[in-house]
């Protein structure tokens, strides 16, 4: 009797894969329904889009100290509303502060040097930063050329590196997605002598592709070509056969570019390769586009709640808002926290990860899932019998 139960187990599966559940007979979808429901509660059957987590905004971003913050306070005088708030290193983020979201900015520079010497540190008189890896090519991770370029990983090399050291000591992790945001110099800092950062070509985009690939391997990366099926464009792959589930998921790492809207950047991205056809990170596509699978809602708050309720009803991953610099928190607007978390948005980013990062305002802001967990079921999109603590080991 045990054989044919696992016999009749395996046939389930097969039919599963082959036709979905719907078209099952009403006998043979109670045993899948059974097979899910098992799965869900172990964990290994949720799927990526049906569990939430907090990622950290900016996330490799340090204050600027001693004589490069006043010079930089000269420069710009309304840097405390934006720029004053510190995170702890990725390593810490990823383990201590519980956050699966990683946001990192990063500036062009194929030549090397291009940023080692900021404004700040030569009107201080001050020589370059002291890291031969600011001489080097390769991108660059930093909030602000010449005004904000505080950070706890210079090169996106090396802030990868710092991901992969952590994921190798905690292999069975919920998949950490990786926000990338393709930044320029600003021409006011440009007028005033700081560096001038080339336009981003396809040249350069596919620098990023490789400097991803220099860190990760294939088995480590969740790309486009993992989810689309034959004969599908990528969304369609999303919305009708869904999100991997944890069960292959775990361990492993996402990108995506948060540079979204027609023209500029996504479009020379997907140059050719409409599907994201052999890329490494996923393309801020809308609705109804090729490449759409992944999207952002900023802000939560009022009739965005129910759009990001019905983007992730519909199977698309949502990243939004809980908190900006300063104006949440100095407005005690603890409620953004809550809408955020309500709305099933799958990917949360916060300034403000940790209990303490606030204190200076005279404030207790903290931005993190309730539990303490690191990725909790959604509450929109998650199984039924879906439970938080099954869905890491």
């Amino acid at each position: 009797m045990r054989t044919r139960t696992r016999n009749f187990a395996a046939m389930a599966a097969v039919v599963l894969a082959t036709v979905g559940v719907t078209a099952l007979s009403p006998v043979l979808r109670g045993a899948v329904g059974d097979a899910q429901a098992a799965g869900a509660s172990s964990g290994d059957a949720v799927r990526m889009n049906q569990i939430q987590f907090m990622g950290a905004h900016n996330a490799y971003h340090r204050e600027l100290q001693d004589a490069e913050l006043q010079e930089s306070l000269k420069i710009d005088p309304g840097y405390p509303t934006w720029g004053w708030y510190s995170h702890a290193s990725i390593p810490d983020l990823l383990g201590r502060q519980n956050v699966r979201g990683l946001e990192l900015d990063l500036l062009p520079d194929p030549d090397g040097g291009l940023y080692q010497h900021p404004l700040p540190r030569k009107r201080a008189g001050l020589g370059p930063i002291d890291d031969p890896a600011m001489a080097k090519p390769g991108m660059k991770v930093l909030h602000v050329a010449d005004q904000d370029y505080g950070t706890s990983c210079r090169t996106f090399v090396s802030c990868l590196e710092q991901v992969r050291t952590w994921s190798d000591a905690n292999p069975h992790h919920a998949p950490v997605i990786m926000q990338l945001e393709l930044k320029q110099t600003d021409k006011r800092w440009e007028a005033l002598g700081g560096a001038v950062s080339p336009a981003w070509s396809p040249a350069l985009l596919d620098a990023v592709d490789e400097e991803i690939r220099s860190v990760f391997s294939e088995k480590q990366l969740i790309t486009a070509d993992d989810l689309r099926r034959p004969g599908r464009t990528l969304e369609e792959s999303i919305l009708r056969y869904g999100w991997p589930t944890l069960d292959w998921a775990r361990g492993k790492v996402m990108f995506f570019f948060d540079n979204g809207g027609p023209g500029g950047i996504r479009n020379m991205y997907l140059e050719g390769r409409p599907n994201l056809e052999g890329r490494a990170v996923f393309t801020q596509g809308p609705p109804g586009s090729p490449d759409a699978a992944i999207t952002m809602v900023n802000d939560p708050r009022g009739a965005n709640e129910a759009v990001i309720r019905d983007l992730v009803q519909r199977g698309y991953l949502v990243r939004t808002r809980s908190d900006e610099p300063l104006r949440t928190v100095k407005a005690e607007e603890f409620s953004r926290v809550d809408t955020a978390l309500a709305s099933g948005a799958q990917l949360v980013t916060t300034d403000y990860p940790t209990v303490g990062m606030a204190a200076r305002y005279d404030s207790d802001f903290v931005a993190e899932l309730p539990g303490g967990v690191a990725v909790r079921c959604n509450p929109v999109s998650a199984p039924r019998n879906c439970r938080d603590a099954k869905l890491e080991r």
